[in-house]
């Protein structure tokens, strides 16, 4: 008897008439909601008000979004702008590529300018935020899923995933992305992705905990939350087998890089201040105290 593999998708595209429906987006976009309603309800436990998180998120989702295309199309250039490559595809975003350390990098830009304007930290907001992304991370994995990307090596394990071979329905030519599957599987390999998701699921678990047992602040929660992610993404990396930009010989860039934001993360662990900031937003709408109906003050 055959074991039962983990099936691919069928497609990772559907269309309503000339609209495309692409699961990657809609994983996208449901991991941004997640991560905004559990950062919402964090903050406002730390003193902050509500809708400042979506706020907030009107500059760090767009810078991030195009932190994190900018960061693929670098580490992958070859693929755009290499021999064969198409420069325009570099803009076909809904096609997936999204690199999670440019994602992080420049939506912290955007998370900044958010945070001046409505007058919170930017750590005590990185702090709020903090499991809500990673968990918004884990949902976007399934996107990969449904793409047929970010797997491994060949493996004969029960929870193997199923690779088929998709194609035009119109054309009858090979379309990885937006064709559908014909046949039986062509490889059955380590289905990366889901280790990425579980272990992301396990980072925001440990994220919750540690700051309710130690009351995380000042950056610490989110310190903990990229050391627990690099941690994990280090050796999954290891054990992909798609093409990826290499340094060092034959190393992945993404290890590399994984490594030294773990150790950056951790050096921030022992030097931030301990304990959690005393915080509360201040409603702009509210009209500032009478001095002189203040306690202790006689009126004029």
């Amino acid at each position: 008897m055959l074991p039962a593999y983990i099936p691919s998708p069928d497609r990772g595209v559907w269309h309503i008439g000339p609209i495309p429906l692409r699961a990657y987006a809609l994983c996208i976009i449901a991991g941004i909601a997640v991560a905004l309603w559990w950062g919402e309800r964090r903050l406002v436990a730390r003193g902050g008000r509500a809708g400042t998180v979506l706020d907030v998120a009107v500059w760090a989702v767009p810078f991030g979004l195009l932190g994190g295309r900018l960061y693929h199309v670098a580490t992958d250039w070859h693929v755009y702008f290499g021999p064969g490559g198409d420069p325009w595809a570099a803009l076909a975003i809904w096609n997936g590529g999204l690199g999670i350390w440019g994602a992080i990098a420049l939506g912290a830009v955007g998370a900044w300018i958010g945070c001046r304007r409505a007058g919170v930290p930017l750590p005590l907001f990185a702090d709020a935020v903090a499991p809500g992304i990673v968990v918004a991370q884990a949902i976007g994995r399934l996107g990969n899923w449904f793409n047929q990307e970010l797997y491994g090596g060949p493996t004969t394990l029960p929870w193997g995933l199923e690779i088929y071979r998709r194609v035009d329905p119109g054309t009858g030519l090979e379309d990885p992305l937006g064709g559908v599957a014909t046949g039986s599987a062509i490889a059955v390999v380590h289905p990366t992705f889901l280790y990425e998701l579980l272990w992301n699921l396990l980072v925001a678990a440990v994220v919750v905990v540690a700051d309710r047992r130690f009351r995380l602040g000042h950056g610490r929660a989110f310190a903990v939350y990229v050391a627990g992610y690099t941690l994990g993404r280090f050796f999954i990396e290891l054990m992909r087998t798609d093409p990826a930009t290499t340094v060092f010989g034959d190393v992945r860039i993404n290890v590399v890089v994984s490594a030294v934001v773990f150790l950056g993360a951790v050096v921030y662990l022992v030097v931030a201040p301990k304990g959690r900031e005393d915080f509360h937003q201040p409603d702009p709408e509210a009209e500032p105290a009478d001095p002189a109906e203040s306690p202790g003050r006689e009126g004029g």
